[in-house]
């Protein structure tokens, strides 16, 4: 099946900055069959916000400067006065989703590539994504790996310790072998536009949409998680989504790490093991570890009755139980067992972790690193070390699970 053309979904918001960059990558791009679509989004309230009004006046240098490109297929402005998002709609998620509906008016067999103006992405990025899906066109999506280069300023301590949480989650859940494996990054991922459009398109959250797209490609087909290229995000304090990237600097910054910790390896083999009874499920009730949080949340004592009801063989009963038990509720058991545990520190759990099972790979450098590791007062150069260990060892586990 031929891929026609590669679609680039790109939301804007106070990235005038940055759009020079962004377009001198796409003009290098080794594959040149691609379009790319911008909205140029935000609150239309914010015109009239003193603290604001700065994004609405950006925002207007951007729309001025994509229509001077000459590179855009289509610009739509949700930034000039009396096209801005209602304050009950907006948002990136938002940006993204009325990105990828136009798209998904294309041929189904092209591909969205979501993007943002931030990131660095290199020549071969968008043949790398082609090539995939060429060889790969049963796939629904694909995660595409990623490093945040360092500024050389304050926020390189804070954007160390964020990656070293994504990247030791990532590496337990690739570990533990479960479907949820993946890392959502919206300038990192793309999907064909048959995928987007057998899964109903974007879930329209303010902030998460990322996450919640993977999640719903997961439970719809194979979401790829290696590809022999890679997305720079920028690595910059940012409030303008709830959570990611840029809201985890600036808690950061302020010490508050409480909401990226380094959850035990002991939980993630708690999900391991409740992913595998799902087939003695299916025969009757079994006690499995997250039953107790899984029947609070869900307000049931009845958590798999009505799916045996629902699913009459084995094979789909399994795929409905681990569509219930999906990543947001393995991320909610996480906490709720960190919450209950004794506490430990991020730095002795990973520390452990490390020891026990990368104990061969890890070299002389980086078990000095390990012996004095703190994220306060570790330099810079021994936490990238550590950063680099952890995106070797998730490249080497995003491989084995695409058999390359």
């Amino acid at each position: 099946m031929a891929l026609r053309i590669l679609h680039i979904a790109l939301p804007v918001m106070g990235e005038s900055a940055n759009l020079d960059q962004f377009f001198e990558c796409m003009e290098k791009q080794s594959f040149k069959d691609f379009m790319i679509y911008i909205c140029v989004n935000q609150y239309e309230s914010w015109w009239n916000d003193p603290e604001k009004v700065h994004y609405c006046l950006d925002n207007a240098k951007s729309i001025n400067y994509i229509k001077s490109s000459g590179l855009v297929t289509e610009i739509i402005d949700k930034s000039s006065k009396g096209k801005g998002w209602p304050e009950k709609r907006g948002g990136v998620g938002w940006a993204r989703k009325v990105l990828m509906d136009r798209i998904s008016k294309e041929n189904k067999n092209d591909t969205i590539v979501s993007m943002d103006a931030d990131t660095f992405y290199p020549e071969d990025y968008l043949e790398s994504i082609h090539n995939y899906f060429m060889h790969h066109p049963e796939s629904v999506g694909l995660s595409i790996p990623y490093f945040h280069p360092l500024a050389g300023d304050e926020t390189d301590r804070h954007i160390l310790r964020y990656e070293m949480y994504m990247r030791y989650y990532a590496l337990n859940m690739l570990r533990i072998q479960n479907p949820y494996s993946f890392t959502a990054l919206g300038s990192a991922m793309a999907l064909p536009v048959w995928a987007y459009l057998k899964i109903g398109g974007m879930t329209p959250v303010k902030s998460g949409e990322d996450f919640y797209l993977i999640q719903k490609l997961v439970k719809n087909g194979n979401v790829g998680q290696w590809v022999d290229t890679t997305a720079y995000p920028a690595s910059r304090y940012s409030d303008r989504v709830l959570f990611g990237t840029g809201p985890a600097l600036i808690k950061g910054a302020k010490g508050d790490w409480g909401s990226y910790p380094v959850y035990q390896p002991s939980s993630f083999d708690l999900v391991k093991k409740t992913h595998k009874q799902f087939s003695q499920l299916f025969k009757r009730d079994v006690h499995t570890p997250m039953t107790d949080f899984l029947k609070e949340q869900f307000k049931t004592d009845d958590l798999w009755g009505p799916l045996r009801q629902n699913y009459k063989d084995e094979q789909n009963f399994i795929k409905a139980c681990s569509n219930k038990v999906d990543g947001l509720r393995i991320l909610q058991f996480l906490r709720h067992q960190k919450n209950n545990s004794e506490p430990l520190s991020d730095e002795y759990v990973l520390t452990k972790y490390l020891q026990e099972y990368f104990a061969k790979e890890i070299d002389s450098g980086l078990i000095k690193v390990l012996k004095g590791f703190d994220y306060n007062t570790s330099s810079i150069a021994d936490l990238d070390l550590l950063r680099q260990f952890l995106q070797i060892q998730e490249a080497n586990f995003r491989r084995k699970r695409e058999n390359i």
